[in-house]
């Protein structure tokens, strides 16, 4: 499973999002640290869920890094994210 799939599937299941946007943005990072050849190392997330609504920034950061899991994320270099309540 591609790991943009992976990020959108773990998300979903934890937070049943509104809205949802994974972008790989790998290539456009071409030739910086962390990236290699096939990509797969620069996300950007868009997420809308009710359940961040009482949380601070931080702790939707927390949440967000905690639902994806160590193991996805010791897989990625970079992951912008965008959070709304």
């Amino acid at each position: 499973m591609a790991v943009t799939d992976e990020i959108g599937e773990r998300l979903r299941v934890a937070f049943a999002p509104r809205d949802l946007s994974v972008v790989d943005e790998s290539e456009r990072h071409r030739g910086h640290a962390g990236w290699r050849d096939g990509g797969e190392t620069h996300f950007r997330v868009t997420i809308r869920a009710e359940a961040f609504a009482p949380m601070s920034r931080l702790q939707r950061h927390r949440a967000v890094h905690a639902a994806l899991g160590s193991d996805l994320i010791g897989r990625i270099h970079a992951l912008a994210l965008e959070i709304e309540g």
